[in-house]
């Protein structure tokens, strides 16, 4: 029995890590904590939960939820566990952080998106990245795991092969990406209110999103050299659901036939990218509620560009299915347990 302990337990993240791991007979929620809930009980807050969950939430000790559990997840805002984090916690337990806190090898260029001092560089060349189609073997070992933004999920799982096999320019690549509303956390924003969101679409950190480092490092690593890209999120009104539309010039003429098997040189023997047929673009209803994440792609040879298209659930593949999904590699189980979830529809 796996013991799981979850900080940040009342995000949307949180509730997502909850809603997943209650499904298993071989996973124990210890701990349910959250800073604005502390002693309410938790199915208050996720009424879903009522006669599921009967414990109240904690605080965020994370000192003392590591000596109860085998792994903790973080669910919470940049900065906290990069201020929380030391030796006593990692030779205890494992850690899987949702934040973007241990995600940027480079802690300058995290210090400079994210404007806060960064609490605790030691551990970011320890931390593995979580994305484990790219990083599986790394992960298996970890103490600390970084998982992966949502925007950064998509965009490299679409974007990853071409790159990779120097069939794009990256230095040429555009992402333009949209999500829905839980993207943004559930706390009040005026921005995110129904009235302001319904029957609306708008761009938002234009030349300046957080995530955009974060893609930039990944694509380096695949191409070889540093990747500078163009990337502009959009909110859109749904709740849930990330689609991105990325651009770049080939390197060469190619057929269909040659990019398909690139992509599925990647993605052939993977379980949640799904490759999909020839002229069939990714739509986030497709996957809505699971942790796939549909790719597909069309050649425009009349602008010698490339179009790769990427759809995900943001709260599970995006999120909280991810850290599953590495918490599965962590403890040697099967990668898709517990996350074998049809899409749902309509």
């Amino acid at each position: 029995m796996i013991k799981a302990g979850i900080i940040g337990s009342t995000g949307y993240a949180g509730g997502e890590l909850a809603r997943l791991l209650l499904q298993r007979d071989d996973v124990e929620i210890k701990w349910y904590g959250s800073k604005s809930y502390v002693d309410q009980k938790y199915a208050s807050i996720y009424q879903n939960m009522f006669e599921i969950v009967s414990d109240s939430c904690m605080d965020d000790n994370i000192e003392a939820l590591a000596e109860k559990v085998d792994v903790i997840f973080t669910a919470t805002p940049q900065g906290f566990l990069a201020a929380a984090l030391n030796e006593h916690i990692l030779s205890q337990t494992k850690v899987i952080d949702l934040s973007a806190d241990f995600r940027i090898q480079d802690v300058k260029i995290y210090e400079e998106w994210y404007q806060i001092q960064h609490k605790s560089p030691q551990y970011i060349k320890e931390a593995v990245y979580g994305l484990p189609e790219i990083n599986r073997e790394k992960i298996k070992n970890a103490r600390l795991i970084a998982n992966p933004g949502c925007y950064p999920t998509c965009s490299e799982l679409s974007i990853y092969p071409l790159v990779k096999e120097g069939l794009i320019d990256p230095d040429t690549i555009i992402i333009d990406a949209k999500s829905g509303t839980s993207g943004a956390g559930r706390g009040a924003k005026t921005d995110n209110l129904y009235c302001e969101v319904n029957e609306n679409i708008k761009a938002y950190g234009v030349g300046v999103h957080r995530h955009t480092p974060e893609i930039e490092e990944q694509l380096s690593y695949g191409a070889g050299k540093p990747v500078t890209i163009s990337f502009t999120p959009h909110l859109v009104p749904m709740n849930r659901g990330i689609l991105i539309t990325a651009y770049a010039s080939l390197t060469r003429q190619v057929s269909y036939e040659e990019v398909k098997s690139v992509y599925d040189k990647y993605y052939g023997k993977e379980f949640f990218v799904r490759v999909l047929e020839k002229a069939v673009t990714p739509q986030t209803k497709w996957v809505e509620g699971s942790n796939f994440v549909d790719v597909n792609f069309k050649i425009d040879p009349r602008t010698n560009r490339i179009v790769m298209m990427g759809a995900m659930d943001n709260l599970v593949k995006g999120a909280a299915g991810q850290a599953v999904q590495n918490m599965n590699i962590l403890f040697g189980l099967e990668e898709n347990k517990g996350l074998k979830l049809i899409p749902m529809f309509p």
